[in-house]
């Protein structure tokens, strides 16, 4: 396994490997790996010749008070895990080569990146998209490997790649969840005791909404009041959204129909948990 810094060196190892009509699958990460990100490498291990994995924990899409600082970083952890997942190339840029001095091009996705988690994040998703557009350049690879817990981010960056014409395929690979429903994240790390304890009523109310729709209810008010009212009785999250949207445009729904995102953002304490399912109306 390789663990590479410089741009060039990382573009030079692939142009090899392309020369030699091998197939490139890329896992973009922050780091602090989990069974999330090493789920996405395992398929990425399966379905290509070579594995990269970037790590990079991206400035541009926290936002003022946010955890940029504070955010896991575990170099060491991180090698050891992606040794054993038979990983070929770690990517691993230092800040001022993925934005050099005077950076003044950013990429902006219009309409899906201002809801949802964009309206109490504004700019994160510009910074979002503006790191995986200089990844995908840096990397060119034949596959893109995402995960679903994060569902507007992957649809955002899908939205990028069909604007920009990337020639990239988009692989979204279900959540990766505890025992006890809660979906794996690195943020998981900042719960306290109580609060883990409390945090998979995101994952029991959205499967209790996902049971009401299939009794036919389709009021997505009804469906929100569901969570909503869930969440406040089993813990102390203070919701920040809880929506019913398409799952391809992410407009949200007066009526649940085709195929459904819910989606929710909690706070327990200063932690901000994500979380969603899809469901098909038939």
């Amino acid at each position: 396994m390789q663990i590479l810094k410089s741009i060039s060196a990382l573009r030079s190892t692939l142009a090899a490997a392309r020369k030699k009509n091998k197939t490139i699958g890329f896992v973009p990460t922050m780091g602090a790996f989990h069974e999330g990100h090493l789920s996405l490498m395992r398929a990425c291990r399966k379905q290509n010749d070579i594995v990269v994995v970037s790590i990079f924990v991206n400035p541009t899409q926290f936002g003022a008070g946010e955890d940029f600082t504070s955010y896991p970083r575990d170099k060491k952890n991180d090698c050891l895990l992606a040794k054993k997942e038979n990983l070929d190339i770690i990517f691993y840029p230092s800040e001022k080569s993925i934005y050099p001095d005077r950076t003044l091009t950013y990429i902006d996705v219009d309409k899906i990146a201002g809801t949802l988690c964009g309206a109490s994040r504004p700019g994160h998703f510009r910074g979002v998209a503006t790191v995986v557009g200089k990844l995908l350049n840096i990397v060119a690879p034949d596959t893109l490997y995402l995960g679903q817990k994060d569902a507007q981010q992957c649809a955002v960056i899908q939205q990028m790649v069909r604007d920009l014409n990337f020639p990239v395929k988009v692989k979204i690979l279900p959540t990766k969840r505890e025992p006890d429903g809660l979906a794996i994240s690195s943020r998981n790390k900042y719960l306290s005791a109580q609060q883990r304890r409390e945090a998979p009523v995101l994952y029991q109310s959205l499967c209790l909404a996902k049971k009401a729709i299939r009794n036919r209810q389709k009021s997505s008010t009804k469906i929100n009041l569901l969570i909503q009212k869930t969440i406040s009785k089993k813990s102390s999250g203070k919701v920040d959204y809880i929506a019913c949207v398409d799952a391809n445009t992410l407009q949200p729904l007066k009526t649940i129909k085709g195929k459904t995102l819910i989606t929710l953002a909690v706070r327990f304490g200063r932690t901000r948990l994500i979380d969603n399912i899809i469901v098909t109306d038939v």
